[in-house]
């Protein structure tokens, strides 16, 4: 064979894709073309939004977009350097106290993304010789930071404490953290924070709860998954993200003062990061605020996350328990998912196909997202949406969340 002849080294990846696509696993953006707080158009068609983390519906409130641009006007469009360089701003330092503040902590450190606060966090944490115990159906930026940390990984099984405790009893570790999501991404059940605090302080354990999808809609407040479970203040890392109910960009984490100056000074994906914008921390602060003083918009979320629930089970279509706007509807095949979410669209919804690896397999699923903002017609639009596609692609009964199924998640592999 000639060089001429020779195969390209990166032929590999064309065969690998075909596959996905046989799989129905190939993963392509959909392009919004606009929109119109909980609508979007696509297609040249208006869609009602129900895949949005957007849950307070703040990213699109004109106080919070005059916040970004009046911070990108007054500092640019980009921090320019790393925060322990140059790219620290005014607008940082407050952004952090302020979220320190409402959760109740100590102190705060703002990361350019919810990922990299978990990876930097994780990894400043624990390393060689250290155990990190992580519930098997975290989120990825979660499962992604024990492995970069070096550190012994535990998985536990989902929700369950006395597996927890088990794996902890084994002891042959110089520290541990126990690291989980405070309310799942892809299933909207709440993590039993008592019973992992518990196990914790019997084994000298320390804590930490991804609250993304918490901070800001669940607890009397909204202060998260730690006010929800009456723990504030007893869990030793609180991460959480403004990408979601704060409609900004970028994560951040809470702690002590101890341990938040270790993370600056250990946590590489924010001493070697680019500061977050200007424009995103500007958003946040004034998002912060918005969800503090507007207790409606978590009222409205409850209640149309009720008035669902309660309007599907009258159809037959019975859910979890939910602890906060994250409905999974499972369909089980990934094929038949991606139909659904077709079909969904037909009806004038949009919420793509969840299909492994998000989920585990034989769980794909349409995962609805829910917003305060939606309105009396848009639950009825969503209910009768969900009851057709029911009746359509779940002709069995609703499937279990996946940690009531057994099946291992996304972080055993």
């Amino acid at each position: 064979m000639t060089s001429l002849e020779r195969t390209s080294p990166t032929a590999w990846i064309g065969a690998e894709l075909a596959s996905l696509k046989e799989q129905s696993l190939l993963r392509v953006s959909y392009e919004i073309e606009h929109r119109f707080g909980c609508e979007i158009s696509l297609g040249g068609r208006k869609l009602l939004l129900a895949a949005s983390n957007d849950y307070l519906g703040l990213s699109t409130d004109p106080r919070v977009r005059e916040a970004a641009a009046d911070a990108a006007r007054r500092w640019g469009g980009g921090s320019s350097a790393s925060p322990l360089v140059s790219g620290y701003s005014e607008l940082q330092s407050q952004l952090e106290s302020e979220i320190a503040s409402f959760k109740g902590c100590d102190d705060c450190v703002v990361f350019s993304s919810g990922y990299l606060a978990n990876i930097g966090t994780i990894t400043a944490l624990v390393g060689k010789g250290d155990v990190v115990f992580s519930d098997e159906l975290n989120h990825a930026s979660i499962i992604d930071g024990c492995r970069l940390s070096g550190a012994e990984i535990r998985i536990f099984r989902h929700s369950d404490p006395e597996n927890l405790d088990t794996l902890a009893k084994k002891g042959g570790y110089r520290r541990g953290l126990i690291v989980t999501d405070g309310v799942f991404s892809m299933d909207g059940d709440l993590a039993d924070l008592p019973a992992i605090t518990e196990v914790a302080e019997r084994y000298s354990l320390m804590t930490m709860v991804d609250d993304a999808h918490g901070t800001g809609v669940v607890g009397p407040t909204g202060r998260g998954t730690a006010e929800a479970t009456g723990l504030e203040g007893q869990i030793d890392i609180v991460m959480g993200t403004l990408s979601k109910a704060l409609g900004s960009a970028g994560g951040f984490v809470c702690g002590s003062s101890d341990i938040v100056s270790w993370i600056r000074n250990r946590a590489r994906s924010f001493i070697f990061d680019t500061a977050p914008a200007p424009a995103a921390l500007g958003a946040a602060r004034v998002a912060l605020r918005i969800a503090e003083e507007e207790e409606w918009r978590r009222e409205r979320l409850r209640s149309m996350r009720d008035e669902i629930t309660r309007s599907l089970s009258a159809e037959g279509i019975e859910l979890p328990a939910l602890a906060a706007a994250i409905v999974p509807l499972v369909i089980g095949d990934a094929e038949r998912a991606l139909r659904a979410a077709d079909y969904l669209r037909e009806l004038g919804v949009f919420a793509p196909a969840i299909r492994p690896p998000s989920v585990p397999e034989g769980t794909s699923r349409i995962r609805l997202s829910l917003m305060a903002t939606f309105d009396n017609s848009h639950r009825e639009l969503l209910v009768t949406a969900v009851t057709e596609l029911a009746r359509r692609y779940m002709t069995e009964p609703a499937a279990p969340v996946c940690g009531a199924t057994g099946l291992k998640g996304t972080n055993t592999s």
